[in-house]
């Protein structure tokens, strides 16, 4: 299969003019497409929402673009409940699914009327401190331990992961949340990062949906809403098949009427808390390439770095490269495409086949749309980089301007580092 730029050459020559290297665009256009598509796939369960995990990408523009058909925010810290706020999100539009919580978040957490997802049992009795109480809607976060399969084999290790409740401390912590005042009841689970199968979710509904016939049966406890979290994942590479979310929906659906339905829990609203899928396929770094490098192998070096795209570095992350303008020119060079960092894991490619490039040549690197931005950081002084949305119509709008030296040194509060400084913003 081949994998295609949301953008073309001669649009991207022009945006270039326009927002210097390197920089992180977006697809208005799909994303809009694919969260039409979630909607759909899911419009058979009367109380579902879709959460987008701000994590994923933390820009107001693209939040509120999800926002508009229906999706709230799945918030994992102060900022993140902070930008959703901002936003007008607040009240049970917020999922707040958080580990090893300081207090104060807790707080603003419940201010703003947010759903609090506890991770373990001993955040019962510190979030009752923290708030003075327990809110009436209240939600746990399972894990099964082991590791957990689906038709085509080992997903992961859940034993292995720092998050949620056993099964026995998800009882116990039912009950005492029911004896402290708690009236209606959330499960949420996440066991799997970036799946490329449409089995996970429907899996995943299965175990969680037992689950939850299971404590109403032992408990007396009625589940409102079951939260399948993220891990739908996308194709990076273009040989795999991208997941169907509609087949995705479905299967749910037929597990939610196998299961739900006969116990009379007919009634539970389905959630979902995706990041990847919603915007990874609609967002790509754009990158120059400035130098070239004849020693023990053939490298490319690109203007933009790590602290633009983490993940190849962090854990070997693929991501496919379209150099632009050569799409249809045969591969045949072998390259390490690099960046500026004082790290040798500082790659975006290893040995990739791609058509000869030459310095000034545009670089497309794809599926940037979530973690991407979001991960960057400042390690050898690199700033971060703008954030463009490429809109419906064919223009384009600057979402998130490029950091600047001013912006690095902002929290000097105490030495003026530009004071005497030669420099100029522009």
């Amino acid at each position: 299969m081949k994998k295609e730029p949301f953008v073309t050459n001669e649009q991207l020559t022009e945006l270039v003019k326009q927002f210097p290297t390197p920089f992180h665009l977006y697809d208005e256009k799909g994303i809009r497409a694919n969260v039409q598509a979630v909607k759909e796939a899911f419009s058979w369960n009367r109380g579902y929402r879709e959460y987008f995990a701000v994590k994923a990408e933390p820009n107001p523009f693209i939040i509120r673009i999800l926002n508009e058909y229906g999706c709230g925010c799945d918030c994992s810290s102060m900022t993140e409940l902070m930008l959703s706020d901002a936003l007008g999100i607040r009240g049970e539009q917020i999922m707040f699914s958080s580990n090893d919580t300081p207090p104060e978040e807790f707080q603003y957490a419940d201010r703003l009327g947010a759903i609090i997802n506890l991770d373990d049992i001993t955040h019962i009795d510190f979030l009752e401190q923290t708030i003075g109480k327990i809110p009436e809607t209240i939600s746990c976060r399972y894990n099964p331990g082991g590791v957990y399969e689906v038709s085509n084999g080992i997903m992961d290790n859940p034993q292995d992961a720092k998050y949620g409740f056993t099964k026995e401390q998800l009882f116990e912590g039912y009950r005492i949340l029911k004896q402290k005042g708690a009236k209606r009841f959330g499960l949420h689970s996440f066991l799997v990062s970036n799946t490329v199968t449409n089995d996970y979710y429907p899996a995943l509904a299965k175990t969680l949906f037992e689950l939850a016939v299971e404590i109403k049966e032992k408990l007396d406890i009625t589940i409102s809403f079951i939260n399948l979290s993220g891990g739908v994942g996308v194709a990076y590479r273009p040989e795999e098949q991208p997941n169907d979310i509609r087949a995705i929906g479905e299967g749910v659906h037929k597990v939610f009427d196998e299961i739900l339905v006969p116990a009379g829990l007919g009634d539970v609203a389905v959630f979902t808390e995706m990041g990847r899928f919603m915007t990874g396929p609609y967002g790509c770094l754009v990158t120059k390439a400035v130098h070239e490098k004849h020693t023990y192998k053939e490298y490319i070096g690109v203007d933009a770095c790590a602290a633009n795209l983490m993940r190849p570095a962090m854990y070997g992350a693929y991501h496919h490269i379209t150099v632009m303008g050569k799409e249809d020119a045969p591969c045949d060079h072998k390259y390490d495409i690099v960046g500026s960092l004082c790290e040798n894991n500082d790659k975006f490619a290893v040995d990739r086949m791609l058509p000869e490039i030459e310095k000034g040549d545009l670089l497309v690197i794809h599926d940037t749309g979530a973690h991407g931005f979001a991960m960057g950081y400042n390690y050898n002084g690199r700033l971060w980089s703008a954030e463009v949305l490429l809109k419906e119509d064919g223009t384009s709008e600057l979402i998130r301007r490029a950091q600047t030296p001013k912006d690095y040194f902002a929290t000097f509060d105490c030495f003026d580092i530009l004071k005497d400084m030669k420099y100029d913003e522009t």
